[in-house]
């Protein structure tokens, strides 16, 4: 490896390690957010005694983990415009998004000396969405919004 190759190397993992660290803190601190809505806008809507409040703040959960994915996707894309690795928006969300998701068409690549970038942006979009994933499942158990006797019909003289 030439001496030009190795600081191209350290480059794009110094790149991907603080858009790694960005992204994650990012993500913490949106589901830290997003409990807190949860827990005020619960309360209004007394998701406690209410499958509708559930199913509600379960929705509402779903659109703010969608949101974080979002800002975390364009700050990537914002990433590639900046270095020129890519040359327009939406080229760099199309890529972004399905590295990030890690579907990786191939029809559209990072320029050789960025690759490596991209592919921790694919490894860093797994982890975040099995993140949420995770929140999501706890999230679902903890509303209990998909028991089984929440779709029985109720016996409304009980």
């Amino acid at each position: 490896m030439s001496h030009v190759e190795v600081v191209g190397l350290f480059r794009n993992l110094g790149l991907a390690t603080a858009m790694v660290a960005l992204t994650v803190m990012m993500h913490f601190w949106g589901l830290i957010f997003l409990l807190r809505l949860m827990n005020h806008t619960g309360r209004r809507l007394r998701a406690q005694e209410s499958s509708h409040g559930q199913a509600l703040l379960l929705v509402l959960v779903v659109f703010g983990i969608f949101g974080l994915h979002t800002a975390e996707i364009w700050l990537y894309s914002a990433l590639y415009l900046w270095l020129g690795a890519l040359n327009a928006v939406e080229p760099a969300l199309y890529y972004s998004t399905v590295s990030f998701v890690s579907l990786g068409y191939g029809d559209l690549t990072l320029p050789e000396k960025w690759r490596l970038l991209g592919a921790i942006e694919a490894a860093n979009g797994v982890i975040l969405v099995a993140w949420s994933a995770g929140f999501l499942h706890t999230v679902t158990t903890r509303l209990r919004a998909l028991e089984h006797d929440w779709l029985k019909p109720h016996d409304e003289t009980s």
